[in-house]
């Protein structure tokens, strides 16, 4: 057995170390952690197509009304705003000078029907005078001339009855439908034509909204196109369905105009100006929050999370974007389904850095979904739509 000396060992280890201190080597800085970013996980959504437009509001029953008589305004009924139902009286025009025309063609109608019950006796008589050969048969034929005349008389004062008492209900002037009375527009006393406009009955209960459109939007629609109507912060009142689409542009604007029809749940109101979103088509695509997309020399980047040798990495991958809605961009290439994109840190991240993904709560929004762009024709598309 050979015995080492333990001062000897010491100085050689001592030795070795200075040594290596003069050689210039140092020992490498141990790997940083991986950095802690949030992810989102990418799946299909739906994506619509749409474009936002200026829409009018049109009552499919609103009327004008005018009074079918000349004369004083005597009554009025109602007042503005007021609910009527169909047949409800809402003013009256004077009717003193119909109802003596009417007294005075029932006086003629009792006059004539007392000449057609004289004619008639009178021709009872002729006839029996004639079996007996007391009469002859011109007289025969006079009395029944007479009773002819006179039934003739009696219908045409019977006819002016009538006439007078149909003209006589026109001085009560009704509502036409049930609906909102708009503003009255006359007066007590106020004397009152044919072509006098007395007040305004619509119907709010079902209404229309017409909006102008591109015409090269208006060639790929649909009958059955959703439309929405939107408050003024863009939450969804109503939704239906185009039912027309006119068949010839403005020739002054080159738009076409839509039309929809919906039952009116919200208190909306006739000619009143609206925001209109038609949708015209929806698909599934994926979609990148807007935070995650880096941009270099214009190309957009995603950093996708994925394993490589036994770390958790991020690459940096290209993509192509499609439309932006008001927090995401579809994706049209580069990522699939079930990929995680970072969405924080994105400044300090390279290809390759190891991270710990930390799933996000980001929120989302559909796309298309974007604030109009104004436009020269009242209306606008939105930034998603293509």
């Amino acid at each position: 057995m050979r015995l080492v000396n333990p001062m000897k060992a010491m100085w050689g280890v001592t030795l070795l170390a200075t040594v290596a201190g003069c050689s210039g080597q140092k020992a490498p800085p141990p790997a940083p952690p991986p950095r802690e970013i949030e992810v989102v996980t990418l799946t299909p959504r739906e994506v619509r197509d749409t474009g936002e437009y200026l829409g009018s509001l049109l009552s499919r029953q609103s009327v004008s009304v005018l009074p079918q008589v000349v004369g004083y305004v005597r009554k009025i009924h109602v007042r503005p705003g007021d609910k009527v139902e169909a047949g409800a009286p809402l003013l009256e025009v004077d009717s003193r000078e119909g109802t003596a025309a009417l007294d005075s063609a029932q006086a003629q109608l009792s006059s004539t029907q007392v000449n057609l019950e004289l004619a008639r006796r009178t021709l009872e008589r002729t006839e029996a005078l004639y079996k007996e050969g007391l009469a002859s048969a011109q007289e025969l034929e006079t009395g029944r001339a007479q009773v002819e005349a006179a039934q003739a008389a009696a219908r045409s004062s019977a006819a002016q009855v009538t006439q007078r008492q149909v003209q006589l209900q026109y001085h009560l002037v009704r509502a036409p439908f049930a609906g909102t009375v708009g503003d009255v527009l006359v007066r007590l006393g106020d004397y009152v034509g044919l072509a006098t406009p007395l007040t305004s009955v619509a119907q709010a209960d079902v209404l229309e909204v017409s909006v102008s459109v591109p015409s090269t939007r208006a060639r790929s629609m649909k009958p059955d196109t959703a439309l929405e109507i939107l408050d003024g912060s863009g939450k969804v009142l109503i939704t239906s369905n185009v039912f027309y689409v006119a068949p010839q542009a403005d020739p002054r604007t080159q738009l076409v105009e839509v039309k929809a029809a919906f039952r009116n749940t919200v208190g909306l109101r006739p000619s009143e100006l609206v925001r209109a979103r038609l949708v015209y088509s929806a698909r599934d695509a994926l979609q990148i929050p807007a935070l995650a997309v880096v941009r270099q020399s214009g190309q957009a980047f995603a950093m996708v999370v994925q394993a490589k040798d036994g770390k958790t990495v991020v690459e940096r991958r290209p993509i192509a974007l499609g439309a932006l809605g008001e927090m995401a961009y579809v994706v049209e290439k580069g990522l699939q389904s079930g990929d995680q994109v970072a969405v924080s840190s994105l400044q300090a991240l390279r290809d390759g850095t190891a991270v710990t993904p930390k799933q996000a709560n980001v929120p989302s929004a559909p796309t298309g979904s974007n604030p109009p762009r104004a436009s020269g024709n009242g209306g606008g598309t939105v930034g998603g739509s293509r």
